[in-house]
């Protein structure tokens, strides 16, 4: 596998408003910024309204377009239309519990609210192979600390997707 393959990232903002246009999205190029800074190729994130089919067809697009990491920003929480883990789930073939739960401890440090992001980590599969997909709530703090958790382990589970030593 070519090394500009492995360290593709897609940063997916789920926003209503943002796809609307009626609000600017941020988390998302702030998700860009910080993966590009550690190495990773980033395009400008791709912006999609709430609910579980614009979700899901975004992850399949991702997938599909090679890339091995897919951040999402936005829709985990408990409100009607937050249905970013549920349009992630169909498409995990593995969930990675351990990254879900340290976003929601780490969050809950310092907002208490955090614990209830339903947000969901693990490995996609798609026609052009697999990715980690990570979903983080959608404000620019959650963004950065999810990207602070979620870099230090993407490079390993890449490599153990393409069954290389650890």
């Amino acid at each position: 596998m070519d090394a500009e393959r492995e360290r593709r990232a897609v940063v997916i903002t789920v926003s209503d408003r943002s796809a609307r246009g009626r609000r600017a999205d941020v988390s998302g190029p702030r998700a860009v910024e910080l993966l590009r800074a550690a190495g990773w190729m980033a395009d400008e994130p791709r912006v999609v309204p709430d609910g579980e089919a614009s979700v899901r067809e975004a992850l399949s697009a991702a997938l599909a377009d090679g890339a091995r990491l897919i951040v999402t920003s936005g829709g985990t929480g408990i409100a009607p239309r937050d249905e970013t883990p549920e349009g992630t789930r169909p498409l995990l073939v593995r969930e990675l519990p351990g990254i879900a739960e340290e976003l929601r401890r780490r969050g809950a440090e310092t907002v208490p609210t955090a614990v209830l992001s339903r947000g969901l980590a693990g490995i996609a599969a798609g026609s052009a192979g697999e990715a980690l997909v990570v979903n983080l709530p959608g404000s620019v703090d959650a963004v950065e600390e999810g990207i602070a958790v979620m870099l230090p382990l993407a490079a390993h589970v890449i490599d153990q997707l393409d069954g290389r030593d650890h």
